[in-house]
């Protein structure tokens, strides 16, 4: 029988290549979405997929219903994928904005996760895929609501695998850096809703952001397509031996080990420059 996996945020970018080159493997693939829309795109092109929200816990529950019903109760695999980004200062992010991101980014990863633990452990095997970011590692400036997201998911996903040694569970954490996806495009919604930047003591600042952000400059620099991370998480899936953690693209490396060697007040300075 072919392995079955569910991943969430199928609807472009990392979750969409994922989908598809899992299925080319031979995975039976569950390719989740947010909107109704994008599933129906989805299984246009051959891919099973029905609807599952972070941010709704009826989604979620449906979704694990809807896995599990497809299956016969059994399931190997998990992929946390999908995630957006609030740009802003931290000064300037509203009590609203942290708890609206924070219930996709993490609270939403760890809901999922949670109802799908039982049906690993009656089984003996499953394997917990976190997708987090070179954002998981270190800080970066008008990124903290993101940042914080993916800070609290690697602690929280660092103390689950070590809590699931000896069950046959599997908890592993991608570190991606810059990939060619949607998040900038998808991040100005929930920019123009939560930031005031019109009246922050940043306002000149904003106006840089505010055309980064905006404008399409092109591939950010060291920017690899998804497939770089569908290769990672393969070896992740089916690895007899799968690592806690995999770095892609070179400035995850980078960071890592800059993490590692660096006074916090030099890595401040080495990210600060850019």
């Amino acid at each position: 029988m072919a392995k079955t996996i569910l991943i969430t945020g199928s609807s472009s970018g990392i979750g969409l290549d994922a989908a598809h080159g899992l299925k080319a493997r031979g995975w039976r693939v569950f390719a989740t979405c947010r909107q109704e829309a994008d599933c129906v795109r989805l299984r246009e092109d051959g891919l099973e997929s029905f609807v599952l929200d972070y941010a709704d816990e009826a989604s979620i529950a449906a979704a694990v219903e809807e896995t599990l019903s497809r299956t016969g109760g059994t399931l190997d695999a998990v992929y946390n994928n999908g995630a957006f980004a609030c740009p802003g200062a931290v000064e300037d992010l509203p009590r609203g904005a942290l708890r609206e991101i924070y219930e996709t980014n993490l609270f939403g990863y760890h809901d999922l996760t949670r109802r799908l633990i039982p049906t690993f452990r009656s089984q003996g095997h499953g394997r917990i895929i976190n997708c987090s970011s070179v954002l998981g590692l270190v800080g970066l400036k008008w990124r903290g609501a993101y940042v914080s997201t993916k800070f609290a998911m690697e602690g929280l996903t660092d103390v689950l695998r070590i809590e699931m040694q000896g069950t046959g569970i599997h908890v592993i954490l991608i570190e991606p850096g810059p990939i060619t996806s949607s998040i900038r495009k998808n991040a100005i919604p929930h920019f123009e809703k939560w930031i005031d930047w019109e009246n922050s003591a940043r306002s000149e600042e904003y106006r840089s952001l505010r055309s980064r952000l905006y404008e399409d400059r092109g591939p950010d620099r060291f920017e690899l397509p998804a497939s770089a991370v569908t290769k990672k998480l393969i070896h992740a899936l089916e690895s007899p031996r799968p690592k806690a953690r995999y770095y892609v693209t070179t400035p995850t490396y980078l960071m890592g080990f800059a993490r590692r060697i660096l006074p916090t007040r030099a890595l401040d300075w080495v990210i600060s420059k850019g």
